[in-house]
């Protein structure tokens, strides 16, 4: 059995489509097929079915899927052996989608020019599900938000930046209170699956606001424009730019603002260690090169309206 068909199959169901997986595997679309079908023919039974517009795995795909990982991270153990003492080698990082723009694309330009032997697999996802992958070897490193719980031994947090909650409305919201603009707007919740969102929910209750909700998402980028767009406000991380394009709202600060810790969960043994080391030191510089300078989505202060063209 080629261990390309099973990452080629973990990438199917990951990413529920064939396009993407082969986009993120470099292959054509038509060799992901060939690949899922000559696995299909070595194991003797179908591991992906089609569900509406995005790829399943079957219940034998799911019931293979634990040992495939380790056996992939087997393989990479190996390889890490081969080459240690050398930053050459892969590593599977996971991140939170506020991350994929706002921080990962400078991470990836200074670890290529720092470290090239270093080769990264990105596994966008929800922090509770990075989380796991990464206490299960599943991926090398993920950057998500802290955990709301005690983490085991086995496994090491380093903080990168906090990200305090920010009241978001549409420029027509005249109202400078927080608390009334929550009490009288339609509310666009962040969804209480995400940590994140989790904090949010705290906030509300410790303030005893109970705002007329409308929709409740997991995507900043989308509550961003919806709000934009004025269909009503949100509380959000004050998360990294850029923000989505053509967007026009008001930023309040909201006072005592409770803050998300952003930051990196890593295994305290691997043999991947030295690679880990390095993606950590890029993201730490990073991180503290953008605290210094200032970044942010918008000027410092009270309030500040935000454009985005």
């Amino acid at each position: 059995m080629d261990t390309r068909f099973l990452q080629t199959l973990l990438a199917v169901i990951e990413h529920g489509s064939v396009a993407e997986a082969a986009r993120r595997l470099n292959l054509t679309p038509s060799a992901v097929v060939q690949r899922i079908r000559a696995l299909e023919d070595d194991i003797g039974q179908p591991l992906v079915q089609r569900a509406g517009q995005t790829m399943q795995a079957t219940p034998a795909g799911t019931a293979i899927l634990p040992e495939a990982r380790r056996l992939l991270a087997a393989e990479a153990d190996l390889k890490a052996a081969a080459t240690a003492g050398q930053d050459v080698g892969l590593l599977r990082i996971g991140v939170i989608n506020s991350v994929l723009t706002g921080l990962l694309p400078d991470v990836m330009v200074s670890l290529e020019r720092s470290h090239p032997g270093i080769e990264l697999y990105i596994l966008p996802g929800m922090s509770s599900d990075l989380h796991d992958r990464v206490a299960e070897g599943g991926l090398d490193a993920a950057i998500l938000i802290e955990p709301p719980f005690v983490l085991p031994k086995t496994l090491r947090w380093t903080p990168l930046r906090r990200e305090a909650l920010l009241l978001i409305t549409p420029l027509s919201v005249q109202e400078d209170s927080p608390a009334a603009i929550l009490r009288q707007a339609p509310f666009i919740r962040y969804d209480r699956n995400h940590w994140g969102g989790r904090l949010v929910e705290q906030y509300l209750r410790r303030q005893r606001l109970h705002p007329q909700e409308r929709h409740e998402l997991d995507s900043l980028e989308a509550i961003t424009v919806l709000v934009s767009r004025g269909l009503g406000v949100s509380l959000i991380p004050d998360w990294l730019p850029p923000w989505p394009e053509g967007t026009d709202l008001r930023r309040i600060v909201l006072p005592e603002a409770p803050a998300r810790t952003i930051g990196l969960l890593t295994p305290v043994a691997s043999t991947r260690q030295r690679l880990i080391g390095a993606f950590c030191a890029v993201a730490l510089r990073l991180c503290d090169h953008k605290g210094k300078s200032g970044e942010r989505n918008a000027p410092s202060g009270e309030e500040a309206t935000v454009s985005v063209r």
